[in-house]
C-alpha cells in the first residue's frame, strides 16, 4: 500500500536526484570552463596534467547530470544507477586517499564529503526502488 507519506518521500527523493543532476552539470561545466580556478579553490596546486583531468572529470559529470535531466521516465533508474555507480567509485577512491594522506587531507575530505553525499542519495533512492 502507497501512502501520503511514502509518496510524499518518493518525490522529495525526485527533487533531491534532479537537484544533483543539476549540481553535475554546474560543478562540470566549472572544471570545463575553469579548471584551474577549481583546482585551486579545492586547495590543490594547478598543472596542465590537472586541468587535463578535470575537464575529463567535467564533461563526465556534464554527460551524467544531462543524461538524467533529459531522459524520459523509463529511463531515469539507469542513470540514477550509473551515476551511483561513479560515485560509490569515486567515493571510495577519495576514502583511500584519505587514509594515505597523499593529498592534502582538507581537499580529501572535501571531495569525499561531495562525492559521498550523492552517493549517499543515489543509494537511498536504490534502496527505495527495490522495496
Amino acid at each position: 500500500m502507497v501512502t501520503n507519506s511514502s509518496r510524499r518521500n518518493r518525490s522529495a527523493l525526485a527533487g533531491a536526484l534532479r537537484g544533483l543532476a543539476l549540481g553535475r552539470v554546474a560543478l562540470g561545466s566549472a572544471a570545463l570552463v575553469a579548471p584551474r580556478t577549481l583546482t585551486t579553490a579545492l586547495g590543490v596546486r594547478p598543472t596542465p596534467e590537472l586541468d587535463y583531468m578535470t575537464r575529463i572529470f567535467g564533461a563526465r559529470a556534464i554527460a551524467l547530470g544531462l543524461g538524467y535531466l533529459t531522459a524520459p521516465a523509463e529511463e531515469l533508474p539507469r542513470w540514477q544507477r550509473l551515476a551511483l555507480l561513479v560515485d560509490i567509485l569515486d567515493t571510495t577512491h577519495g576514502g583511500v586517499r584519505v587514509l594515505r594522506g597523499d593529498i592534502p587531507r582538507p581537499t580529501a575530505v572535501a571531495l569525499v564529503a561531495l562525492t559521498g553525499g550523492y552517493m549517499l542519495v543515489g543509494a537511498t533512492r536504490l534502496a527505495r526502488d527495490l522495496l
